[in-house]
């Protein structure tokens, strides 16, 4: 699996409208940025209380980019 689709699916589960999540995938030589937008309304849940949603996205994302040996950074875009 790409680590564009694995943000996304985990972000469509997250939300209340899976239509409106937006994934892109910026790469570099050694480094992708995964930039997640979603509807204003879903953004909370996305983020999580004190971050703790987002930043197990990004322990997730950062696991699953180790196996590819290449460095993902996950934002998330309002």
């Amino acid at each position: 699996m790409e680590m564009k689709e694995l943000i996304e699916y985990i972000a469509k589960v997250l939300v209340d409208n899976p239509d409106d999540v937006r994934v892109t995938e910026l790469e570099g030589k050694q480094t992708s940025v995964i930039e997640l937008r979603v509807a204003k309304e879903d953004l909370g849940k996305v983020i999580g209380k004190q971050g703790r949603t987002a930043r197990a996205m990004r322990t997730i994302l950062g696991a699953a980019s180790t196996k590819i040996k290449k460095r993902s950074v996950l934002e998330i875009l309002e």
